[in-house]
């Protein structure tokens, strides 16, 4: 199984999710809450990660869904 990361992007008014190196969206919402929800799934059954993108295109954050050996000590989750 591929671990590609999920990434969530602006897709003119609406969202995307795209699987790293992806030209194609996995999937397009309204919302940026949706499509995190749906990039989370998607990352969680590969054990990868998101990145979430803010309007401007710039990564806002990052989360790992994956064995990851050294984990942050990020308590926002």
């Amino acid at each position: 199984m591929s671990k590609k990361n999920q990434h969530v992007v602006p897709n003119g008014k609406d969202w995307a999710v795209k699987g790293a190196g992806n030209s194609k969206a996995t999937k397009i919402v309204d919302t940026q809450a949706e499509a995190i929800k749906i990039a989370r799934e998607i990352a969680l059954n590969k054990k990868s990660e998101v990145v979430i993108h803010r309007p401007d295109g710039t990564i806002r954050d990052k989360d790992s869904y994956g064995n990851d050996p050294n984990p942050p000590k990020d308590k926002k989750h």
